[in-house]
């Protein structure tokens, strides 16, 4: 998630500019963010279909994959064609991936992202039946009311959710906890990237409540509503569709 602060280091893969024509004042706020579709300078008004469409673990492994050396087996292709969907724009979008797969520099021998999107391993079919077994083994982590690869913090009223209070501060339920753990602990078997535990916080948190504004269905996207939305200094937005943006504000409370 993009976060609309020069001082808070964060990273995404949103379409936030409307009009690169006319970028707000405050763009800067964005000095501290790594992010693909404003590296290229890209905007929904001249380029959105040619929106970045891979997830944020590819671009991240495209930029610092060759300086690392990060290697990865033949298992890591499902779980890095799962995230974000990316198994289904592959086809549906060819012409844009192969773009951003050359910006990404992913046919170069040294780069990680080679190994993932040149696999010599898997046929069509092997590919198909390997994302089936993942999606089994996904499933068998699923919870009342969620996805096994998924942790919600909030309901849709904006009640927090899997959230408990633990004396000035909040933490993770442990069911929560512990099935997310598993689905990450698996990730790591089939990556073979390490899960440190130590670097994972589930407790001692603060909890802070913001405001989700969108358009109304009157509402069309452009220039003055984009406008307007960058002067209330939203935290983060995603620009969607050609039509609608997703906003959130500091409101009732602010960061620290």
């Amino acid at each position: 998630m993009e976060i609309f602060r020069k001082d808070v280091k964060s990273v995404g893969q949103h379409m936030l500019q409307y009009n690169k024509k006319g970028k707000p004042s405050n763009w800067r706020n964005f000095t501290n963010c790594i992010q693909p579709n404003n590296l290229r300078d890209y905007d929904v008004l001249h380029d959105f279909r040619l929106k970045y469409p891979l997830a944020t673990v590819h671009m991240l492994i495209g930029i610092i994959g060759t300086k690392l050396g990060i290697k990865l087996p033949d298992s890591a292709i499902c779980p890095l064609f799962f995230t974000d969907g990316t198994f289904n724009v592959l086809f549906n979008y060819p012409e844009n991936v192969l773009n951003w797969l050359k910006f990404l520099r992913a046919d170069e021998q040294n780069n990680s992202l080679k190994s993932v999107f040149e696999n010599q391993t898997y046929s069509v079919f092997t590919l198909m039946n390997a994302m089936d077994d993942f999606f089994r083994e996904r499933d068998k982590l699923n919870a009342p009311n969620e996805r096994g690869d998924r942790l919600r913090i909030s309901s849709t009223d904006g009640k927090p959710y899997n959230i408990l209070a633990d004396g000035k501060n909040y933490k993770i339920n442990d069911s929560a906890k512990n099935r997310i753990i598993k689905f990450i602990e698996y990730l790591a078997k089939l990556t073979l990237w390490n899960y440190d535990k130590t670097s994972w916080n589930w407790e001692e948190l603060k909890l802070y409540k913001f405001t989700k504004g969108s358009l109304s269905e009157n509402e069309r996207l452009n220039n003055n509503i984009h406008s307007k939305i960058i002067l209330r200094n939203p935290l983060s937005w995603a620009i969607t569709s050609r039509q609608n943006v997703e906003y959130t504000l500091e409101m009732p409370d602010k960061l620290p």
